[in-house]
């Protein structure tokens, strides 16, 4: 890690020895410098201790291997995507730009971090606590969204949840779209396209209820 030296099985910076919490950061950053540098095969209780200027029983101090190391990682950088996307979505102030805050924040997420999340799905996927704490994310992501259709479309909160999680689905689908043309220009396409499909879908479920009261 660059401008970090190792004194006594600690990491200590500028001659300043780092707290706890600290130092387990500078070794999930010393992780993720070797994820972007080279081959994820290469990241190794050993690497990490080297790259980060430590002893290796340090890093074992810290996480108790590999797997354990990568799914750090994978948590504290998911949990960073969230916050940066959500604070996106909330700036907004109606769906339309809210959709597409969510969109370019994922989209942003896959290119800067995407060797974060494929090392940890090659070594076995996301470990139940993960999958628990994704799910949490995705209610409250839910419940948001619902909130801004329910005002904005005047639905019901039961057709407005509804459709706010087949739309917010979608999203893997238009991500799996992208990975066949990753460019600016088709990042554009997807992201109209699926605005204004789930925009349309709202717009019809409205009207469908209209004309049912009508009758």
């Amino acid at each position: 890690m660059t401008g970090s030296s190792a004194t006594a099985g600690t990491i200590s910076t500028g001659g300043t020895r780092l707290r706890q919490p600290d130092r387990r950061d500078a070794l999930l950053d010393a992780a993720a410098d070797l994820l972007v540098r080279g081959d994820p095969e290469d990241v190794s209780m050993e690497s990490v201790a080297e790259r980060a200027g430590v002893s290796r029983p340090l890093v074992y101090k810290h996480f108790a291997n590999r797997q354990d190391l990568l799914n750090a990682l994978y948590e504290r950088e998911s949990a960073h995507i969230h916050k940066q996307v959500a604070a996106a979505v909330q700036a907004e102030t109606n769906l339309a730009g809210m959709l597409r805050a969510l969109l370019r924040g994922m989209l942003s997420a896959q290119i800067s971090r995407e060797w974060t999340f494929a090392t940890v799905a090659s070594g076995g996927g996301r470990t139940p606590r993960q999958r628990q704490t994704q799910r949490g994310r995705d209610r409250k992501t839910v419940k948001f969204f619902t909130h801004q259709a329910m005002h904005e479309f005047d639905l019901t909160e039961p057709i407005a949840t509804e459709a706010v999680t087949i739309a917010l689905a979608s999203v893997t689908t238009v991500m799996a779209r992208w990975h066949h043309k990753q460019t600016l220009e088709q990042a554009a396409l997807l992201e109209d396209v699926y605005v204004n499909m789930a925009l349309g879908g709202l717009n019809e479920l409205v009207e469908s209820r209209e004309i049912a009261h009508e009758h």
